[in-house]
Parts: C-alpha cells; structure tokens; sequence
C-alpha cells in the first residue's frame, strides 16, 4: 500500500492522496481493470473499487476528498478564547456554581465555537494546553502567604527529621557477606 493505515496527515500527503484518487478516475475512464489501477498507483484493490464505485455514482466528486475525518480543533485565537472564558467563571455561564466539569466545558465549547467534542476528547485537549483537573485547596479567610512562606524556609527544615542515610546499617535487603 502506498499510505500508512490511520494516522493524521498533513495538507500536503492529503493533497497527495488526491492526485492519486483524481489518477485512478483517468484510468476508470480509460477503461482499466481495478486490479490494474492498484498495482499503477500501489493502492489496494478495494480502495481503487471503492472509489470506482463513487465515481459510478457521483462522478468525480464522489472521489474527491471529504477532509480530514479526525475530530475537530480549535484553533490558537479559539483555545484563547476559551482559556478567557474558564476565568470568568462557570457562574458568567449560567451554571448554578463555579465548578468546572469536564461536561460544562465541552457544552461551554459547543457553545462558543460550534464544534462538538467529547468530554474525552475535552479532557485531552486542557490537558495538552496545560489545564489541571484539580480543584484548588480551601483556604482560610485569615491565612497570611508571607507567614506561610516564612515558616517553610525558617521553621519546617528545623522542625522535620533528618532523612536517614543508605550507608551501613541501613535495613537494606543486601547485605555484605550474607547469602
């Protein structure tokens, strides 16, 4: 075969699988066999078959390309857009409280954007634009940071038990001399 089976390919090898297609509707014309226009162009019989069969039906536009199958993406100026309205809070949207679901953000894209994703699909794409599941920690009203820095440079290290050592004496399972 002459493509990879699956797997994303860019404008160029899309491009490229066109010609191929457009070359098998010549030979299709030309009146060659399936089995020939495989082995010429190095594609499958079935696919050469499945394209004569939507040549019959549609003509060349049944061959053409439908685009890219994969899901669809949003585009930088679109993941910014959505990064500002995250910030703004689930409240702006019209949900009862400030928790963000993986299901409010995919409803909160198709809203936006009109692209529909899964809530897998959402999780995959604030995962790859660095976007953390977790919830921030409660915190108290009366909490001072500066204090809360300072105990962990100056108090923690003192207040905390040395780590013990791997040396000898250490409960390690291999010790000299014994087996």
């Amino acid at each position: 075969m002459r493509y990879a089976q699956g797997g994303g390919l860019t404008d160029a090898e899309r491009a490229a699988r066109e010609r191929i297609r457009l070359q098998a509707v010549e030979c299709f014309e030309g009146g060659k066999k399936n089995q020939e226009i495989a082995a010429a162009l190095r594609v499958s019989e079935r696919s050469a078959e499945r394209w004569r069969r939507a040549w019959r039906e549609q003509g060349e536009v049944g061959v053409q390309s439908k685009g890219s199958p994969g899901r669809p993406r949003l585009g930088p100026d679109q993941i910014a857009r959505l990064g500002r309205e995250l910030e703004r809070g689930a409240l702006a949207h019209g949900w009862a409280d400030q928790r963000w679901t993986l299901a409010r953000i995919k409803t909160l894209i198709g809203r936006l954007f009109h692209v529909s994703y899964t809530v897998e699909g959402t999780w995959r794409l604030l995962k790859r634009r660095g976007w953390s599941w977790q919830q921030p920690t409660r915190r108290a009203i009366e909490r001072e940071d500066d204090a809360v820095e300072v105990w962990k440079k100056e108090t923690w290290p003192r207040v905390r038990a040395p780590r013990r050592s791997a040396g000898p004496g250490s409960s390690s399972r291999t010790k000299p001399g014994s087996r």
